[in-house]
C-alpha cells in the first residue's frame, strides 16, 4: 500500500491508466475530441514544420491529426497499454511520429526543444504542488516564443458533479481528478511566466445524458451507437454549436476548457 492509500487520500495512479487503456484497445469505442486541439493551435500559430510534444498521449487522437498538418510530432505516455495503442495506430495509418515512454515530471528532452507542448486530460489528475511542477517541466522544454496548451475539465458542469460523486464512492475510472475555470487556468499560466494568448471551451459531443444512458444500457447488455445521428436535428445543433463555440458561453457551459500560453 502506498502512502496516499495509507492516509486515505484519493489519487490517480498508473494502474488506473493501465487498466483504462487495456479496456480501450478498441479505439473505435473511444470518443473523439474532433478537431479541437488542431483548431485552437491554428488560432495562434502555423503547424507546418513545428516540433510538437503531446504528453499523456493516450490513443494519439489529438496529435496524429497534427502530422497531417505537417508538424513533427512526439507522443509521450507512461502507460504501457497506451504506448501499444499508439504504435499500432501509427503503423497501421503510416504516421511518422516519435513515440516515447516517459515521466512528465522529468521529460527526456533538452531545454527549448519544442515549438508547442500540449496535454488534454492530464493536469486535473494532480494536486496543486504536483501540477505546478508538471507545468514548469512543460515550460522548460518549450522554445522562447513557443506555446503551451492545457486542456482540462470545466468546473461548472453536470459532468463535474457526477464525477465527484463517483470519486467519493471509489468508482471513478481515474481514481481522482479535479476541475478548473478559465480565469483560474489563465492565472496559473501568468504565475509561471506564460502569457495567455487564447482560451476556448468545448461542448460534449454527443451530449452528457446520451453518454450516461449509453453506459447504463451497456451494463445491461444493450449497446447504443457511439454517436446518435438524428437528421435534421443534428444539422441544426451543429450550426448552433458553430455559432456559439467562439463565445464566452462555451467557456462556462462546456465540458472542457483550454488555455494557450506563450513563453516569452
Amino acid at each position: 500500500m502506498n502512502p496516499a492509500e495509507q492516509s486515505g487520500i484519493k489519487e490517480s495512479r498508473r494502474e488506473h491508466w493501465e487498466t483504462f487503456w487495456d479496456e480501450k484497445q478498441d479505439v473505435q469505442e473511444v470518443y473523439s475530441n474532433a478537431d479541437r486541439i488542431v483548431r485552437n493551435l491554428l488560432a495562434v500559430t502555423d503547424l507546418r514544420g513545428k516540433r510538437i510534444l503531446e504528453i499523456g498521449a493516450g490513443t494519439g487522437r489529438d496529435s496524429f491529426p497534427l502530422v497531417e498538418r505537417g508538424a513533427v510530432v512526439y507522443q509521450l505516455d507512461y502507460a504501457e497499454n497506451s504506448l501499444r495503442i499508439l504504435k499500432r495506430i501509427a503503423v497501421g495509418a503510416g504516421y511518422d511520429v516519435i513515440i516515447l515512454g516517459g515521466d512528465t515530471f522529468c521529460l527526456p528532452f533538452r531545454d527549448g526543444s519544442f515549438d508547442v507542448v500540449f496535454h488534454q486530460g492530464l493536469l486535473e489528475h494532480f494536486r496543486r504542488p504536483q501540477a505546478e511542477a508538471l507545468l514548469r517541466e512543460n515550460i522548460r522544454v518549450i522554445k522562447s516564443g513557443g506555446y503551451l496548451l492545457v486542456d482540462v475539465p470545466q468546473r461548472y458542469h453536470l459532468y463535474t458533479l457526477a464525477k465527484h460523486l463517483l470519486i467519493a464512492m471509489n468508482q471513478w475510472f481515474a481514481g481522482w481528478e479535479r476541475s478548473f475555470s478559465t480565469p483560474e487556468l489563465r492565472n496559473i499560466f501568468r504565475s509561471l511566466g506564460l502569457v495567455p494568448v487564447h482560451s476556448y471551451g468545448e461542448w460534449m459531443m454527443p451530449g452528457f445524458f446520451y453518454r450516461v444512458l449509453r453506459e447504463v444500457l451497456k451494463k445491461a447488455g444493450i449497446t447504443l451507437p457511439l454517436y446518435l445521428n438524428l437528421k435534421p436535428f443534428s444539422l441544426i445543433r451543429a450550426r448552433i454549436r458553430a455559432l456559439l463555440l467562439p463565445t464566452i458561453l462555451s467557456r462556462y457551459t462546456g465540458i472542457s476548457i483550454g488555455v494557450i500560453g506563450q513563453k516569452r
